[in-house]
């Protein structure tokens, strides 16, 4: 599969704001994209970080992933994201490996990437992203 790089570790947060002002004022980042995705039910706010992206998620429903991953676990590291060329032919490949999917196919995320999930169960517990910036790899 070979990743480029990290493209961002994901946060679930209970209160974007408050979260956002620690970043901020507490570790010098600046936000510099707030962004609501209706069809997840998120709210993501996002700092860069070196290569890496450090991705704020805030519950928009309490039924939403976020909002149940909060339930269940509280707040903390949601999802790390890994940056691939030809995200289709990189879930086939996890598929044929034996890789459990969320997401058979590919769907468009935040920043306009896109996007696609592989089950905790087949990663040793760790909720992997896969993201492709088609506007860089054409």
């Amino acid at each position: 599969m070979k990743p480029s790089h990290i493209e961002h570790i994901g946060i679930a947060v209970t209160n974007l704001k408050k979260a956002i002002s620690f970043y901020e004022k507490v570790l010098g980042l600046t936000c510099y994209n707030i962004e609501e995705i209706p069809d997840q039910k998120v709210r993501t706010a996002f700092f860069q970080v070196g290569q890496t992206k450090i991705e704020l998620l805030e519950s928009t429903d309490p039924e939403g992933p976020i909002g149940k991953f909060i339930q269940k676990k509280g707040e903390g590291i949601h999802h790390i994201a890994f940056s691939v060329e030809k995200i289709e032919e990189q879930l086939m490949y996890a598929a044929n490996m034996g890789i459990t999917l969320i997401d058979c196919k590919p769907r468009k995320g935040a920043e306009g990437l896109d996007i696609a999930f592989l089950h905790p169960k087949a990663t040793s517990g760790v909720l992997i992203e896969l993201c492709e910036d088609k506007h860089i790899t054409g």
